[in-house]
């Protein structure tokens, strides 16, 4: 096993330094930094136990065909229906620039998605075989596209996603070369269960017939598993015949769901993968680069936590803007004219997401507000004013 925290110590080099220039020196084409999102209710199944699933894709530009990479999301506990639509933007961005279709579908019963989820209770084999159906339909689906190379399929999955990738890997389905499991697993509330025991005995269950190889990252000593479990369920998946390499990481934020959200993670994850993906022959060069937005120079238009500065908005959303202020950092905060706030924490560019979810729910132009820990709402010299605000409508 690997420690991969002294890894990313040893990381000597800013991250977007590491992901390199191109070979021939010439300049690479521009992504937007919307990552050319798209939103989509995907059908799967039919007749009566067809539903639609909500679903982010992000696509390169060009024809394709294109490898497909398939996201598959954990939990939140709670309600699923409840559970924000998955983005994955960090993972998202480091596939998209290498020329992947990405997709993340939203399983049944989860945020807009149709249909209901199924309390797994103690039968988590069964869960995650459902799962897998549901994976395959959307593979089934996607498989149609134009812009699609049916055989170069890549699934990953986080937590329970993670299981039901596995599940989905024992199925033989055609161009699926790899998967990546992000500390994959169930854990049973149910009285009288035994939780790990029907764990390890289901991944044993998957690895009898899955030919396709992985690579797991687990969080020794982390929030969900542990240190031991981890180590149970690799040994009983080869044991059974699976193909599997298993990395730990003992301190990076607990678990490797934290590793794989995180834009300080891609050091650690991203040359595992792309070791792992060059192995099962996807692709890894980097074709594409990402426009960010740019980032707006302090104001001093008012103190960072003064929330009564903040124009157009109402007391609902001053308290929004003071929980925003908890966040960790990088983050942003944006305005609309109609009093519309959006904002965003991590990801690839936070500044750009933050204005996007301002911007859906004003559907109008809004503007910056804070940025990390600075105010850089462009008003008038220390005027609060909304006749020399930027979004001044005519």
């Amino acid at each position: 096993m690997r420690n991969l925290l002294a890894r990313l110590l040893l990381v000597a080099v800013p991250y977007l330094l590491y992901a390199g220039t191109p070979a021939s020196g010439a300049e690479r084409p521009l992504l937007p930094a919307t990552l050319n999102e798209e939103l989509r209710m995907l059908p799967v199944g039919t007749g009566w136990s067809s539903v639609e699933l909500e679903t982010t894709l992000f696509v390169p530009p060009g024809a394709g065909p294109f490898p497909l990479v398939v996201i598959n999301h954990g939990r939140v506990t709670g309600d699923p229906r409840f559970d924000p639509r998955a983005r994955h933007l960090v993972a998202s961005r480091e596939f998209l620039r290498r020329g992947y279709v990405v997709a993340i579908p939203m399983r049944p019963g989860f945020s807009k998605s149709g249909g209901s989820y199924v309390d797994p209770r103690c039968d988590i084999e069964s869960s995650a075989r459902l799962q897998a159906e549901t994976i395959i339909a959307v593979l089934r689906q996607l498989r149609l596209r134009p812009d699609i190379d049916p055989d170069r399929i890549l699934l990953i999955g986080e937590s329970e996603g993670g299981m039901g990738v596995m599940a989905a890997a024992a199925t033989g389905f055609p161009g699926l070369r790899g998967v990546l499991n992000l500390a994959g697993g169930l854990r049973s509330g149910a009285a009288d269960c035994l939780w790990q025991e029907a764990l390890v005995e289901s991944f044993a269950a998957f690895g009898r017939t899955s030919k396709v190889p992985s690579l797991w990252f687990y969080g020794d000593g982390g929030s969900h598993w542990g240190k031991e479990l981890p180590r149970q369920l690799h040994r009983a998946y080869r044991e059974a015949g699976g193909q599997a390499e298993l990395i730990t990481d003992t301190d990076f934020a607990g678990d490797a769901q934290a590793l794989f959200a995180s834009a300080q993670g891609v050091p650690i994850w991203w040359p595992e993968s792309e070791r792992f993906l060059r192995e099962i022959g996807l692709p890894t060069e980097i074709l594409f680069d990402v426009v960010s937005t740019p980032r707006p120079a302090p104001t001093g238009y008012a103190e960072l936590s003064d929330s009564e500065a903040l124009p157009y908005v109402d007391e609902y959303r001053r308290e929004l803007y003071r929980r925003f202020l908890g966040l960790p950092l990088p983050r942003a905060f944006a305005i609309a004219t109609t009093g519309n706030v959006g904002w965003a924490q991590g990801g690839t560019d936070p500044l750009a997401a933050a204005l996007g979810n301002c911007e859906r729910s004003a559907r109008r132009a809004c503007a910056l507000y804070a940025v990390d820990d600075e105010v850089v709402w462009q008003a008038g010299e220390g005027s609060r004013s909304p006749a020399t605000d930027p979004l001044r409508e005519p």
